[in-house]
């Protein structure tokens, strides 16, 4: 056994309204400067919907992610060395820009210095890649709310799969049609493509924490990476010539604080903790033969923080102490191992992704109540979870490679737990029977309310600080030389440079990990600091 400890994050899809809030937050955080204008590290979709880029679940097109070959063995999809060597310079599997959109604004001086006529002036759109006019076709929130969906939704990935194994048609007209909101950022995958197609060996999985970051010295932009990964995470700069995905806001959890998309989700739907795994098992795991198994596999290669051996493994391992113990509060462990009521999205890529979700239960209590019956009985909750308007095999498609089982137990967990709330609340005659209906026990279905509904900040957020000198020390030695992409003629991220505007970068102080110190002080205090005179 060796133990190894990830960062880990859990979505609750029941709470996201779509608000983009995450996007803009971190847009503006990571993503605000030339060349990255059409990037999105986090975006939220609208299921069903095509996603962004435009169908990037069809690794049958794409490429993406791993596949056995006959003798069992990991090889990845977008094909052997030799292939990738053969179409290096015109990687015929990559995304266009089309595919994500071409980046606008709008010309207000049509509008502001347009002659008096006895026409009205428009702003007609212009590239902001090309400053040509240009058309406007697709966006990534083109299809947000099921914009175009008689159009667009029948070509979703995941209605195609299932049109095909089920024989039904998800129909969109607007009666009879469903929606939920999926956030997406880099899924920090324990078996990542994107690291194995990397020829330069740029991209790399840190081992303290397992947040998967690239290298820009050692990027050289071949964009195979790009291709690797099944989830489209991540992006070429078009000014610096790198490739640039989700850091996990690195800074910010090196220090205690959230991802910039957790501290500013307005649902507080994400929850961030510490997974302990069994590296040694990661490969065995990724190559169960029958896909609908992946999930379980890779709920086998998680480890127990209470266990005593799993600890001695973990200290023995170099494991801090801190993290051990934040293993053990970690709501991750509990909403994936505990509960299992999350569930990862698309095992079938073989990647091992350590983002997982919990599937939206929302509508049936209000289709079971509007029926005339009580929507927070655990007896109609339980009947009506096949009849979801939202159907148990699309949602199969996204999160368990079409095995609609574990997607069923996780949605009657989820029930089960609102009709015991209920009968608390109404004062009703409280027993275990829900509880032993879906394999909990009545103080569990209580512990997950509080940690699905109520849960405080320090609860959602269990992040320990143990490689918090590493960290410092770090981020101190990089100030003699500043950034790494900040040399003569060296095509950094501010001024221009040798590609153009916004290729080069000023003499800028780097920001010290004390500025995030203080910022964790700010955000997480009761009380306004009075400021010092």
């Amino acid at each position: 056994m060796r133990v190894m400890a990830q960062i880990a994050m859990v979505m609750n899809l029941d709470k996201c309204i779509g608000c983009h809030t995450c996007s803009v937050t971190c847009k503006q955080t990571w993503t605000n400067r030339q060349g990255m204008e059409y990037v999105w590290f986090n975006n939220v979709e609208t299921r069903p919907g095509l996603g962004y880029p435009r169908q990037y679940e069809d690794q049958d097109k794409w490429k993406g992610g791993w596949k056995l070959t006959k003798r069992g063995k990991l090889r990845l999809n977008q094909g052997s060395r030799m292939f990738k060597l053969a179409s290096i310079f015109s990687n015929p599997v990559l995304p266009t820009l089309r595919d994500y959109y071409e980046p606008w604004t709008y010309d207000y001086r049509n509008l502001t210095d347009a002659p008096l006529g006895d026409d009205y002036p428009v702003a007609p759109p212009r590239s902001l890649i090309t400053d040509k006019p240009m058309s406007v076709e697709w966006s990534s929130n083109w299809d947000d709310n099921l914009g175009g969906a008689a159009e667009f939704g029948p070509d979703d990935p995941n209605v195609v799969k299932m049109r095909e194994q089920v024989g039904e048609q998800i129909r969109f007209s607007y009666e009879q049609s469903f929606m939920f909101y999926l956030p997406r950022i880099c899924e920090h995958c324990l078996n990542p493509a994107c690291v194995a197609a990397c020829p330069s060996g740029a991209i790399y999985k840190r081992a303290e924490d397992g947040i998967v970051l690239v290298d820009q010295d050692g990027c050289r932009g071949w964009r195979q990476c790009v291709t690797g990964c099944p989830y489209k995470k991540i992006y070429f700069n078009h000014q610096t010539g790198k490739a640039e995905k989700c850091t996990f806001c690195y800074p910010r959890v090196e220090v205690g604080l959230p991802t910039v998309c957790s501290e500013t989700c307005v649902g507080r739907l994400r929850y961030l903790g510490v997974m302990l795994y069994d590296a040694d098992k990661v490969t065995a795991a990724a190559q169960t033969k029958d896909e609908k198994r992946l999930y379980q596999a890779q709920l086998e290669v998680f480890l127990d923080p209470e266990d005593p051996e799993v600890v001695r493994a973990a200290e023995l391992a170099g494991i801090p102490h801190d993290w051990i113990e934040a293993a053990k509060r970690s709501p991750v462990h509990a909403l994936i191992s505990k509960y299992q009521v999350a569930l990862p999205l698309h095992p079938e890529y073989r990647t091992m992704p350590m983002v997982w979700y919990i599937p939206p239960l929302s509508p049936v209590v209000e289709a079971v109540a509007d029926s005339g019956h009580d929507g927070e009985n655990a007896g109609n909750l339980f009947g009506a979870i096949d009849a979801l308007r939202i159907p148990v095999e699309y949602l199969a498609e996204l999160f368990t490679a079409g095995d609609p089982e574990p997607v069923r137990a996780s949605l009657e967990k989820l029930a089960a737990m609102r009709s015991h709330m209920a009968d608390i609340n109404l004062e009703r005659v409280i027993g275990e029977e829900t509880a032993q209906a879906v394999g909990m026990t009545a103080k569990e279905l209580e512990d997950m309310f509080h940690l699905l509904a109520i849960a405080k900040y320090e609860d959602r957020y269990v992040i320990p600080t143990a490689a918090m000198a590493d960290a410092q020390r770090l981020e101190e030695s990089a100030l003699p030389s500043g950034c790494s992409l900040d040399y003569e003629g060296g095509p950094g991220m501010g001024a221009d440079g040798p590609l153009g505007g916004g290729s080069g970068r000023k003499a800028l102080p780097l920001v010290t990990i004390e500025s995030f110190h203080a910022m964790r002080k700010q955000q997480t205090a009761d009380e306004v600091e009075e400021p010092s005179r």
